[in-house]
């Protein structure tokens, strides 16, 4: 009888459980995208939560407050601290009520109030607990600086707590910038890692296969690091340099012809020497692997017989003192020992496995968050608006499929065991084949804009998904695939001062690519899911914020609204709901047996 009823007990504490659940907020998730080794700019922005902070102090304070109030509380919660020195100043006693008010605002009930204990120093437990849940406090809090700073900090960092329930991260960490290692460290900090899903990109995909050992991969994400003089960054994962650096002087002692982009002269020697070992070794996998269908991206022949019946006007180099002839795609006694060096290297760095593991372990091809797709790039899909099929699959199979995978070169590499050759292949063809749901192009023209002087043969044409997305029997087909309501998706920059929006007219398709690096548009966007609305904050560009330092004024934020809810959205309207729902039933069903 006795265990009847603790049973019995234990149901209805669950059932409870449930109840609360269901009748909670969701919670805010942010979302960003390609923010391309941009490690110190991501660090900066995300202590203001990418704008998110702001626009919580906005809706959740009265509307009397001004521009000057809202910037100087989001300066505030920025750096965690009471500011003095600052041409707009509140009182502590103001700035302590605002702060409750904000967190008021986020926190729904015990679960959420849970949370706030923990970033509540244990001195001022019991007078923050009584400033958010509206019981009297002692009036030296506000009178004595001291502990009124020492508050207005424990504030922000609570508020920092429950402003944000979860960060969706849409892949590209690396290429470009020289701090693609600050970044992932950030994101696998405790207090960060839990909040976080990532989708993986194409940039990161091409650094896994990497590191699973496709040689030409290694060869190209060298490539673009030195060809963003990011020599840096590659001194901190452990790779030596050294005898690439000497066969690159040896090759071309002299001035560097072709579109070699490296600034340093050094930078710009190994560009060329690891350009020509890379797509010799692409080439090779292009023939080995005849369904991957990318024939059309053996140029080195032809660029043998352009040299060899000297045809060369139209090429922007004629300095090729690697390539056989005869036999083009042959790498040199010298290439072939460079590359199994640096692949050594690569493929056994401790810096770099501790990145990839957090790169396959916790990253996916796609995450479906509030009935709400999120992938890097895209879905692939054909010219008749039908869903893309690649090695036999299309739609959530594909991405399922390949999914498990790249979880499974994942687990080979990071056990240290043997690779299937043509998954590492597969690699390659996810970081560049036109029916990679990572690339969206018919082909990459890196070969092209390097050595042909006509643009038109640096064109990559983009495939169908632009035009799709914008078309409702393709949207309500791809949706229903994957049992989602929207797409979020990022990949290709989305230039607003052009006129470009960042959600599509039906606000089903978001695209929240902002070109985040300076490599790019120096912007970047970030999208806000809230229990009241949905909305992208615009990020100011580096040149924008230090004109606005210099005016002294805050850097504007931009907002594009793409839906408001008459209703909060509560965890009972979400897929998360349903199963709780499910389980309510069971529940109930249990306790009326009993």
């Amino acid at each position: 009888m006795k265990n009847k009823t603790s049973s019995f007990d234990e149901k209805i504490k669950e059932l409870t459980e449930i109840e609360i659940e269901l009748e909670r907020h969701i919670p805010t998730t942010l979302w960003v995208s390609d923010l391309h080794g941009a490690g110190k700019k991501f660090e900066a922005i995300l202590k203001g939560r990418f704008g998110l902070v702001w626009r919580t102090a906005f809706e959740a304070l009265p509307k009397t407050f001004s521009k000057e109030k809202l910037e100087y509380l989001d300066h505030i919660i920025r750096e965690e601290k009471y500011l003095s020195t600052v041409s707009y100043t509140m009182e502590r006693q103001d700035v302590i009520s605002s702060l409750v008010s904000i967190i008021k605002h986020k926190v729904q009930n015990i679960k959420d109030f849970d949370k706030v204990r923990t970033e509540i120093d244990e001195d001022l437990i019991l007078i923050l607990e009584n400033l958010i849940l509206s019981f009297p406090v002692p009036n030296i809090i506000y009178e004595n600086n001291l502990i009124a700073d020492k508050l207005i900090s424990s504030l922000t960092r609570v508020l920092k707590k429950v402003i944000l329930g979860h960060l969706i991260i849409l892949g590209d960490i690396f290429d470009r910038g020289d701090e693609p290692d600050k970044i992932i460290e950030i994101l696998a900090k405790p207090e960060i890692k839990s909040m976080v899903k990532f989708v993986w990109g194409n940039h990161d995909i091409l650094w896994m296969g990497a590191a699973a050992g496709n040689k030409s991969l290694i060869a190209e994400a060298l490539r673009i690091s030195v060809r963003y003089d990011n020599l840096a960054f590659l001194k901190r994962l452990g790779i030596d340099l050294s005898k690439l650096k000497k066969l690159a002087r040896k090759l071309y002692p002299g001035k560097i012809t072709g579109n070699f982009k490296a600034k340093i002269s050094i930078s710009k020697k190994m560009e060329k020497t690891l350009a020509l070992i890379q797509f010799k070794l692409e080439e090779q996998t292009i023939l080995e692997y005849p369904q991957l269908q990318m024939e059309s991206r053996l140029n080195l022949k032809k660029l043998a017989r352009l040299l060899k019946s000297k045809k060369i006007k139209g090429l922007t180099d004629t300095n090729f003192p690697t390539l056989n002839f005869k036999n083009p795609l042959k790498l040199t006694t010298e290439e072939q020992e460079i590359i199994d060096d640096l692949a050594e290297q690569f493929t056994t760095s401790p810096k770099i496995k501790e990145l990839m593991k957090y790169l396959f372990e916790e990253g996916k091809m796609y995450h479906i968050n509030n009935h709400i797709l999120n992938v890097h790039a895209l879905v692939p899909s054909t010219k008749d608006e039908k869903l893309e099929t690649f090695l036999g699959f299309k739609g959530k199979k594909l991405f399922d499929y390949l999914n498990k995978t790249v979880k499974e070169i994942g687990a080979c590499y990071l056990k240290g065991k043997e690779q299937e050759y043509f998954n590492l292949a597969l690699m390659f063809y996810l970081w560049c084949g036109p029916k990679s749901p990572f690339f969206g192009k018919h082909a990459m023209k890196t070969f092209e804009r390097y050595f042909y002087k006509d643009p038109k043969t640096h064109k990559e044409k983009l495939l169908f998904w632009g035009e799709n997305i914008l078309k409702k029997n393709f949207m309500d087909l791809l949706l229903k695939e994957f049992k989602a309501k929207r797409i979020v998706y990022g990949h290709t920059p989305v230039n607003i001062l052009k006129g470009q929006k960042i959600a599509s007219p039906d606000g089903r398709a978001i695209n929240i690519d902002g070109g985040f690096s300076d490599a790019y548009l120096a912007r970047g966007h970030s999208l806000i899911h809230t229990p009241y609305s949905l909305y992208a904050i615009i990020l100011p560009s580096q040149k924008e914020i230090i004109e606005a330092a210099e005016k002294r004024e805050p850097a504007i934020l931009m907002f594009e609204e793409i839906s408001t809810f008459e209703d909060p959205i509560k965890i009972k309207d979400t897929y998360q709901g349903k199963k709780l729902l499910k389980r309510k039933k069971e529940l109930l069903k249990e306790i009326g047996s009993d």
